[in-house]
């Protein structure tokens, strides 16, 4: 084959190409609809193996975090199961901000991504095969505006409300990778650590806020370009009734804890984010995560406080944002959980990087870490 071809019309699929010339290819992402953001990215490439591809991603330095691409390596496979990331480099000053990828393929056919995609199929076969486990509910929260569903599972036999909700921003992968991984141990019945919280605890995971994103190959945004966590103040049918569906829920069961999962693109660390800043803080509320903070740390060397965002000040939290909100509107502990692009700058694992895998081993580190946090906050 001496041609290069590349394709992005597929689920969750993002590129134009500009031009290719030989085995080199100009290209730009596109913009979520109705929206500014860009920076997810997922195609695939014809070409055929043992000669090296060089794709030019290019105009970045208008994308939603152009902190991102320095000190980045995408993610490719052969496969589409088995992720590792490909030799990449930043230029600032090329073409508008280029992110320039090399790559021998072994075989005719290889695909790009962000990071490695969660498609919707997969997010089906993930809630078919949960909801088929013994004492698994499936509560089908509303629809979106593209008209899919919104799925919750639900399982637990406790008093105490936790909820687990992921994908508010598309491109945010990692985040359902997470979910695929808690429910693994949440639904094992050998596993100690599901055992104990089906036991205290009635939980409730939404694996993908956005599907409509999803499938469309957007960064951050829904079907009309709503950014679903600032939408939690006053999410409404017309522009984000993912949001609503969700917090009707929420306000129908109560929330005690509640973890968000997310991405960031420029930080290369895992790290949670919390609540200062609401109007209602108390400090044992604050304590709350502040403890599980603490527990994670020390289950995990995938997990650090270091690096994060900054705190607000005293009630001058953002209410529109999850996490502020269900604090604020439960007395919840609620938290942010954010994984990297880039890999751990002080944990490194230079053949894959932040993966799948790590995604879904930080999962189950997370449910134990519940576990332990039930117990000191029952002592």
């Amino acid at each position: 084959m001496s041609q290069m071809f590349i394709d992005a019309a597929f689920d969750s699929g993002n590129i134009d190409v500009i031009g290719i010339e030989g085995r080199t290819a100009r290209l730009a992402i596109r913009r979520d609809n109705a929206s500014d953001f860009f920076q997810w990215f997922h195609f695939r490439v014809c070409a055929s193996a043992g000669e090296e591809v060089v794709l030019k991603l290019t105009g970045l330095n208008a994308s939603a975090y152009p902190g991102g691409w320095p000190d980045y390596n995408a993610c490719v496979s052969e496969d589409r199961d088995y992720w590792a990331r490909a030799e990449s480099t930043y230029d600032p000053d090329e073409d508008g901000g280029t992110l320039t990828i090399r790559y021998l393929p072994a075989s005719d056919v290889c695909w790009f991504a962000y990071f490695a995609p969660y498609s919707m199929e997969r997010h089906h076969d993930l809630i078919a095969e949960t909801a088929s486990c013994e004492g698994v509910d499936l509560v089908r929260l509303g629809t979106t505006l593209d008209g899919q569903p919104i799925d919750c599972l639900e399982m637990g036999e406790g008093d105490v409300q936790v909820w687990l909700y992921a994908r508010q921003h598309p491109g945010e992968t990692q985040a359902e990778w997470w979910i695929e991984g808690a429910l693994e141990c949440l639904t094992d019945p050998a596993d100690p650590v599901a055992r104990a919280l089906r036991k205290a605890c009635r939980i409730h995971i939404v694996p993908n806020c956005n599907p409509d994103g999803s499938r469309r190959g957007h960064l951050r945004t829904n079907a009309v370009g709503a950014n679903l966590n600032r939408e939690w103040a006053d999410p409404t049918p017309e522009r984000a009734p993912e949001v609503l569906a969700i917090r009707n829920r929420m306000d129908a069961t109560g929330v005690d804890f509640a973890m968000d999962v997310h991405a960031d693109e420029a930080i290369p660390a895992v790290f949670l984010a919390g609540f200062e800043g609401i109007p209602a803080w108390t400090e044992a509320q604050g304590e709350g995560y502040y403890r599980y903070q603490r527990i994670l740390d020390r289950r995990t060397p995938d997990f650090q406080t270091k690096l994060g965002y900054p705190k607000a000040a005293a009630g001058r939290a953002n209410l529109s944002m999850s996490t502020n909100q269900v604090a604020q509107r439960f007395g919840a502990v609620a938290m942010t959980l954010e994984m990297p692009y880039k890999d751990l700058a002080d944990f490194p694992e230079p053949e894959q990087g932040w993966s799948p895998e790590r995604c879904k081993l930080l999962g189950r580190e997370c449910m134990a870490a519940l576990v332990e946090w039930l117990e000191t906050r029952a002592g």
